[in-house]
């Protein structure tokens, strides 16, 4: 929808400006009447180059989210209109990108759309969730009180988010960095120790020897290595996004995964186990529920273990049975689902599941880095410092020799 930019005279003849979001240039004109302003300018404001380009546009985080949704909640709470409230955040919302579809959403909320049929127009960032529970909170009456649920789910989620994604990228550096240093190695320093001992004449020990081999078939391949390792990569990135299949494949090697398995599972049980808890508390439907938790599940096999929950739940079995034939799901977790459901508290014990794995999460990743950081250092360590070996081990030879 075209954005236009104008001027109006309010009845005390004082000037004001701003800009607005309307199908046509009468539509402006009708809506500044209608706040009793009088029309003085009203024209068409040119595009901005970053609506083309979609990769320059600035993003929005979690943290514009979770910010939004907090400061929404307390002016519904205080008893602002809608409009209003839209009109506010919007005006004052620093991120272009977020400006932009507040201002669309207030647009559409003053034609006569719901809030959530607005938000339901863009999917980034509002997700099926978030749009689900404001649904929900429209029809109950309960806006404020979902957006503050909202918050508080956003933030659990992205401390969860940030915490595997900490315990992924150190790892991930540290193997970069190694191999960058050991090519570096026997690209360009190790042909210079071979040039000199070729001066010096005579045979070199085995070690050296293998070194020296490796550097030449390094030096020989590394082009064609490094080629090799980037259309693996993109294959590899293409081929979860493109096949079902293979990422069936991928994500279920992942949970079987020895030292990464563990993790992965401890993550899909908080995600699954807080935004159905989430859900069910604001009053969305289970089958409903566990629709949305499956395709943000993350994980294909999990998704799909869901799924077959929700048609067992759907010929009235309960919600225990179907996730313990699933196999995905840890013991405990069913056996605490169950309890919740005997005795009615089913969002109260999703909730103390959630805390509780993510405590597990954090002990996990802490473990994990505990456990990477000495056995890669003393991996690097042990790479480097046997090539070094190798390659003083002629000088040694020749030391003795000219002793």
């Amino acid at each position: 929808m075209p954005m236009y930019s104008w001027k109006a005279r309010t009845r005390q003849g004082s000037l004001k400006k701003g800009e607005m979001e309307a199908g046509t240039e009468e539509a402006v004109r009708a809506q500044l009447r209608a706040q009793s302003l009088t029309p003085v300018v009203v024209k068409a404001k040119s595009k901005d180059i970053s609506e083309y380009l979609t990769f320059l546009q600035e993003k929005i985080t979690t943290k514009d989210l979770v910010i939004f949704t907090r400061q929404f909640a307390t002016m519904i709470d205080a008893g602002l209109p809608l409009v209003q409230c839209l009109d506010i955040l919007g005006s004052q919302q620093p991120n272009k990108t977020f400006k932009r579809v507040i201002l669309e959403i207030k647009n559409d909320v003053e034609q006569g759309s719901t809030f959530a049929d607005a938000l339901r127009k863009q999917p980034n960032p509002f997700d099926p969730l978030f749009v689900n529970l404001v649904q929900a909170g429209e029809i109950g009456g309960i806006l404020d009180t979902i957006f503050n649920r909202l918050a508080v789910y956003l933030e659990k989620a992205d401390k969860l988010a940030r915490k595997v994604k900490g315990a992924m990228v150190y790892p991930v550096t540290v193997l970069v960095v190694a191999l960058g240093v050991i090519i570096m190695m026997l690209v360009k320093i190790i042909p210079t120790f071979e040039k000199m001992f070729a001066d010096f004449g005579g045979t070199l020990p085995g070690p050296t020897q293998v070194v020296v081999n490796i550097s030449h078939f390094m030096q020989e391949w590394v082009g064609t290595f490094l080629v090799v390792v980037t259309v693996l990569v993109i294959s590899f990135s293409q081929g979860r996004k493109r096949s079902l299949a293979f990422r069936r494949w991928t994500d279920g090697v992942a949970l079987k995964a020895p030292i990464f398995g563990s993790l992965i599972r401890k993550v899909a049980v908080a995600r699954f186990t807080r935004t159905l808890g989430t859900m069910i508390s604001s009053g969305v439907p289970i089958l409903d529920g566990l629709d949305i938790v499956a395709k943000t599940a993350g994980n294909v096999v999990v998704e799909d273990a869901l799924y077959d929950v929700k048609a067992a739940i759907a010929e009235g079995r309960t919600l225990a049975e179907p996730l313990a034939e699933s196999g995905v799901f840890p013991g405990m977790v069913i056996q605490m689902i169950a309890v919740g459901e005997e005795t009615g508290a089913m969002e109260t014990m999703l909730t103390k599941i959630a805390d509780f794995y993510d405590d597990e999460v954090d002990d996990a990743v802490d473990a994990l880095t505990a456990m990477l950081e000495p056995a890669m250092m003393v991996g690097l360590g042990g790479t480097v410092g046997g090539m070094l070996i190798a390659m003083y081990l002629p000088i040694f030879k020749i030391a003795d020799t000219i002793g």
